[in-house]
């Protein structure tokens, strides 16, 4: 099936009361927070004009933590040496990338299968994402 024609998907945003389990099930309890602040960290290599902190939403898919994205605006410029991308994404695409480039990282950084995995979950959800042209776009 071509990805055009894939069906898309969309993943939920997690309620307040789940919040506490959702870092340390996508992460794994030992790099919690060493993971969170990676993703932090490349969405303000991402979007340094427009990202400066703030709030985020945790997103699941079928029950499964997948990602986080920034929610203290609806857009953000990409404009970094990451990507050559140069535009506005929407937030959820904007989280989808930082997490992307975070589970990358952590997987070489540590040789971890763990993350690796995660990876390839949320790259295989990204291409059937109602907006995954834009998640192509940004990622190349």
């Amino acid at each position: 099936m071509a990805i055009g024609s894939a069906t898309r998907e969309t993943a939920t945003i997690v309620p307040e009361h789940r919040r506490g389990t959702f870092l340390p099930t996508l992460f794994g309890l030992p790099l919690t927070s060493k993971a969170e602040n990676t993703v932090y960290d490349f969405m303000k290599r991402l979007s340094p004009t427009d990202y400066d902190g703030g709030y985020w939403n945790f997103y699941e898919y079928r029950d499964n933590p997948l990602f986080l994205a920034p929610a203290s605006r609806p857009r953000y410029r990409i404009e970094s040496e990451l990507t050559e991308h140069r535009g506005e994404v929407s937030a959820e695409v904007a989280g989808i990338v930082a997490t992307l480039l975070a589970f990358a990282h952590l997987t070489r950084r540590y040789e971890s299968e763990f993350f690796e995995q995660r990876f390839y979950r949320l790259l295989i959800f990204s291409v059937r994402h109602p907006e995954a042209a834009e998640i192509a776009r940004v990622t190349g």
